[in-house]
């Protein structure tokens, strides 16, 4: 397995604990997952059985008869493998982070990605990655190859901020290219007009998507600490503006629980699920309360 400073394997130890307590395998609730319990034919060996009238030749395994003498056809496991679009929002806003020894909400959001990734390859469903800002960078479609999960770490790796916010116009421009239903994993700060985002995310759910939202602030987004006068700058368009937080927090902190509300209600109204990252506290354990919240549902 490719090795990258975005798959975080604590993450992955923690959540494999988190698959055995909430039957997440067996039961799809780990973003999907269903694997059919009839037999096939296609990728995952499962057992031999003796050949039968009927049966297409070209199943039968020779080497094994070489040996026996007697035909046996090679059964697999047939699978309903999910096409899963991880979207990962890349715009200047992402770059931002409070505190020196954090994370960028970038670097958080990739992680995310990283290891998402890893366990939807790990279950055998297929998955693509997304990257965009004001329009799509990036475009990995959904495929089922540990070669296509190398591609996309190496694309998380090489990432970097870009541009100004659209989100909706990406999202409605991917949303005409899926060939066929699967499952969107939109990872963003959202900051951007509610309205738009939440119409374009009702393109996906309107054509038979289902919609994850991940949210990711940073803590100082959630919480604004600031006690002294401050400058403040738009990572996006470079505007400057001071500020006295004395006079402006409760302002914001209004405004935020405001904007915040509006993306929870809006996705809850179209059944599209819905989770805040702050990007202080540890993915493996935000992830983990996700995951399980999630199990419980089923």
């Amino acid at each position: 397995m490719a090795k990258s400073r975005y798959l975080d394997f604590n993450v992955l130890a923690h959540l494999s604990n988190m698959q055995l307590l909430a039957k997440v395998v067996v039961e799809g609730f780990l973003l999907g997952l269903h694997r059919s319990p009839y037999r096939g034919f296609s990728v995952e060996f499962a057992e031999y059985r003796q050949y039968a009238p009927g049966d297409e030749i070209r199943h039968i395994d020779w080497k094994v008869f070489g040996k026996t003498d007697r035909y046996y056809i090679k059964q697999f496991e047939e699978e309903t493998n999910l096409a899963c679009y991880v979207v990962l929002d890349a715009s200047a806003s992402m770059a931002y982070k409070s505190n020196e020894e954090g994370m960028t909400k970038l670097e958080y959001g990739s992680c995310m990605a990283a290891c998402l990734s890893y366990f939807m390859m790990m279950q055998r469903d297929a998955i693509g990655l997304v990257v965009f800002d004001t329009q799509v960078r990036t475009m990995l479609p959904p495929r089922l190859r540990y070669s296509h999960l190398t591609h996309i770490l190496a694309e998380l790796e090489n990432n970097a901020p870009g541009g100004e916010t659209n989100i909706a116009s990406p999202l409605h421009d991917l949303a005409e290219s899926m060939k066929r239903r699967g499952l969107v994993i939109l990872i963003s700060d959202l900051l951007d007009d509610p309205v738009s985002v939440l119409t374009a995310m009702q393109h996906f759910r309107f054509l038979g998507h289902e919609v994850l939202v991940f949210h990711v602030m940073d803590s100082a987004e959630l919480t604004f600490p600031f006690d002294t006068m401050t400058e403040f700058t738009d990572m996006e368009t470079g505007q400057k503006s001071l500020v006295s937080p004395e006079a402006m927090k409760s302002v914001y902190l209004d405004e935020l629980g405001n904007f915040l509300r509006v993306y929870e209600k809006g996705c809850a109204d179209m059944r599209a699920d819905y989770k805040l990252f702050d990007t202080r506290r540890p993915l493996e354990i935000a992830l983990s309360e996700y995951l399980y919240r999630r199990s419980r549902m089923g």
